[in-house]
């Protein structure tokens, strides 16, 4: 096949619509067609640049074709958007080329298209310098426009966080994110892994968080020999964070709720020094073996992973653990900067839904609990609705609970006025997220 990236881009733009993740769909991909380090990097580009800015180029095609959006094929329309990706967002990539490929992508599925394919291409190629130009006097609609964010979510940004922060916010989310790893202390030191990869020619910086260290050029990462020795794990800042907060200690019984893929898991296991008992449930059976796989990678062998529904009450575990992790289940708000198609899967109602069964899962983990034990409740979202504003529910209903500060196990960058922690990507340069401890006192 001529052109491997873009016709790659192109059928992940497809799948995603049909429900597909990115990060899923391109591993696939890149593993079925044997895909080049240099290939790979390009096709996640484009796939990824493209979501970030999928309203905006939308709305500078519908401008020049006579044929809207809604009314194209799925294979035709992003065919088209990449191709617009390239010329306004790649200024490495020759614009005739952009143009020429998409055509030729288009005519191997709907070759009679091509023809106003490359129409449509052309015509916007004309009037390029008009791509920033948003005729729009609505406030939430130019903002959704200009950054592509669906407009009941600007608008709802907008009502929880005020205008200028809520900009900010959404030009930090088409961002793309650090690679970040957490060292694996229980087989190498920090220093010593940092060491190894600089002698590799990767750029590392120390992160905020203690075990976390920032990576630049470093391609095909899951097939370096420090990956399979189980020298490290990928895992943003924030997500090392909920570990910490828990406070564990060695010879533990912890229960963690919602684990998959593991990361969070395994941290606990290694703040643990591998010493105590790890019960992990998740609902997926085919997640579990993310757990095992990655334990077994660490060379960890304390955690337990169980095939179990967080949402119906095990009485089995009732004043069971001295810790719990609930990493709840959410709307993701805090991953637009590397799973941006959430942006368009999450509708306002999920939301309502989400918080159901948060309540339900955190009101289970309050019976496992011991007394004097406690609970991490964790988002990867930034809405009070899932996050602060649920908790406060939560401790108006369970008096024998307190809300703890979790200032101490912060690192100094992070150390907030209130109890708990509320993170930003446009504020702290990580996935956006949420942390509480709640203690036991009866």
């Amino acid at each position: 096949m001529k052109d491997l990236a873009r016709y790659v881009a192109v059928k992940t733009l497809c799948d995603i619509e049909e429900g597909a993740f990115s990060n899923i769909k391109l591993n696939y991909y890149f593993k079925k067609y044997d895909m080049k380090p240099i290939d790979r990097a390009f096709t996640s580009e484009i796939v990824y640049g493209t979501l970030r800015n999928l309203i905006k180029i939308d709305y500078f095609i519908n401008k020049f074709s006579n044929i809207k959006t809604s009314k194209m094929t799925k294979w035709v329309l992003n065919s088209i958007r990449i191709a617009v990706y390239q010329i306004f967002f790649m200024d490495k990539v020759p614009e005739y080329a952009a143009i020429n490929e998409s055509v030729e992508i288009v005519k191997q599925k709907e070759k009679k298209a091509s023809g106003f394919v490359n129409g449509v291409l052309r015509s916007i190629l004309r009037n390029k310098e008009k791509f920033n130009i948003i005729n729009v006097k609505d406030k939430i609609k130019k903002l959704s426009i200009q950054y592509s964010h669906p407009e009941w979510m600007v608008k709802m940004f907008i009502d929880e966080f005020k205008e200028q922060f809520t900009e900010e916010l959404l030009k930090a989310n088409n961002t793309t994110p650090n690679l970040t790893i957490r060292v694996n202390t229980l087989k190498i030191s920090k220093e010593d892994l940092k060491n190894i990869l600089e002698q590799k020619g990767i750029k590392v910086y120390d992160g905020v968080v203690e075990e976390a260290l920032i990576l630049e050029d470093f391609s095909n990462i899951e097939k370096s020999e420090e990956f399979n020795k189980g020298f490290f794990i990928i895992q943003d800042e924030s997500s090392m964070l909920p570990s910490r907060v828990l406070d564990v200690k060695e010879g533990m019984k912890v229960l963690d709720l919602c684990s998959a893929p593991g990361g969070k898991t395994t941290h606990i296991a290694q703040l643990m020094n591998n010493k105590g008992e790890i019960i992990a449930f998740d609902i997926h059976e085919h997640k579990l073996k993310l757990i095992n796989d990655n334990s077994r990678r660490l060379g960890i062998d304390i955690i337990d992973a169980k095939l179990k529904d967080a949402e119906i009450l095990m009485e089995e575990y009732i004043d069971y653990a001295d810790r719990v992790l609930v990493d709840a289940p959410c709307s993701g708000l805090g991953l637009l900067r590397k799973k941006p198609e959430i942006k368009y899967n999450v509708k306002k109602e999920d939301i309502n839904k989400l918080t159901l069964i948060q309540k339900c899962i955190l009101n289970n983990a309050a019976k496992y609990v011991k007394k004097d034990g406690c609970i991490v409740y964790s988002t990867c979202t930034i809405t009070s609705q899932e996050n602060e504003g649920l908790i406060e529910e939560f401790l108006k209903e369970n008096h024998n609970f307190v809300l703890e500060d979790i200032n101490e196990f912060l690192p100094q960058k992070l150390k907030t006025q209130e109890k708990y922690l509320k993170i930003f990507p446009n504020v702290h340069k990580m996935d956006g997220f949420f942390i509480a401890k709640l203690k036991r006192i009866r």
